[in-house]
């Protein structure tokens, strides 16, 4: 006669033998359901999980939905205030809707020939269009090309700073002028008349650090 304990029977035999059934065993008891939702509740958010829900706000999460692209913008340009590129925004926007009322206008309209060709002039010598060509060239202005614009990008363009932050503190401390007149505001727009004309303050080190390198410095004139 074979004899083997009961511990090597199934589960539910097991409980069968104690005098229950295996549908009682299988079913969950609300105390365990309340324990176990109780343990999801409290468990401790991992560290990427506390980073995103600083980045997320519950309650105004419709207006914060292009949060993401907002923060890429301001960082790639070096925006110091969310304010310009929300008036940024708010310009680009005023831009497109114009170009569409004039694009609905009939063709030859002598008011939409005169109001286009005055849109895109004014577009071109802001340096926001490439060409006066179309009006379909409104559709690609947003906030990245004011940004575009701004005194420390064209630094940047012109070869001027090595990278943006370098051009933002030259024009902070007063080491760039555009024209005659020193700018020291880095949300200054150079149009395209003014792009020429953006050079080194004369009193400026980094001017005459420039032209020792150049072997160009004259100390009567920087002296004077």
């Amino acid at each position: 006669m074979l004899f083997f304990h009961w511990s090597r029977l199934p589960r539910h035999a097991q409980f069968a033998c104690r005098g229950g059934s295996r549908a009682a065993l299988e079913a969950p008891t609300a105390s365990d359901s309340a324990s176990s939702a109780a343990a999801i509740m409290v468990r401790k958010l991992k560290f990427h999980e506390q980073k995103l829900l600083k980045q997320v706000d519950f309650l105004n999460w419709e207006v914060t939905d292009h949060n993401l692209h907002e923060l890429r913008v301001l960082r790639r340009y070096g925006l110091q205030r969310r304010e310009d590129y929300t008036r940024y925004n708010q310009l680009s926007r005023a831009v497109r809707e114009l170009a569409r009322r004039l694009r609905d206008l009939p063709e030859r309209d002598p008011f939409r020939v005169r109001a286009s060709a005055a849109l895109l002039n004014k577009l071109y010598a802001l340096g926001l269009v490439p060409t006066r060509g179309s009006l379909e060239l409104c559709d690609f202005v947003t906030a990245s090309s004011f940004c575009r614009r701004r005194l420390p990008t064209v630094l940047l363009k012109l070869r001027m700073a090595q990278h943006l932050q370098a051009a933002v503190t030259f024009v902070e401390q007063g080491h760039v002028r555009v024209g005659p007149d020193v700018v020291t505001d880095p949300a200054f727009l150079v149009t395209r008349s003014m792009e020429d004309f953006v050079t080194w303050v004369d009193s400026s080190k980094i001017k005459r650090h420039v032209l020792e390198y150049n072997e160009e410095r004259d100390d009567f004139d920087l002296d004077a």
